[in-house]
């Protein structure tokens, strides 16, 4: 007979493994590495916009990285290269596709827990 144990594990974004800064002091995202994948928390401060203060970093035209991740407080408009659009706003569960650029929108900064898109956002190329 067989008998199988469960996983418990615990990570904390308070402790995280990495801290990635934005371009002029305007964020950072947190990251903590487990084995199911990276989770990261991000802070977007007022008048953040990617194609401004992620582009130097990574190094692409727009961002190329896909997102589905849950916004803690703040909100974000999300433009994709076809020009379509969608502000989040808190308590939204944002899913997106590669190929946009964004920024906050009001003068509170944006929070958001992303389980999908953070494991080489911002890191130097």
């Amino acid at each position: 007979m067989t008998t199988a144990t469960g996983r418990l594990l615990r990570y904390s974004l308070d402790n995280p493994d990495e801290t990635r800064p934005f371009e002029q002091n305007s964020g950072k995202v947190d990251v903590v590495n487990t084995d199911s994948g990276t989770i990261g928390r991000a802070v977007f401060e007022p008048g953040w916009q990617w194609s401004k203060h992620v582009k130097p970093i990574a190094n692409t035209e727009s961002c190329q990285v896909a997102h589905m991740g849950y916004l803690l407080s703040g909100a974000m408009t999300i433009r994709m290269d076809d020009g379509s659009e969608e502000t989040f706003r808190k308590g939204d569960v944002m899913i997106c596709d590669p190929g946009h650029d964004a920024w906050v929108v009001g003068d509170e900064a944006c929070e958001v827990v992303d389980w999908t898109g953070f494991a080489d956002y911002a890191k130097a190329k």
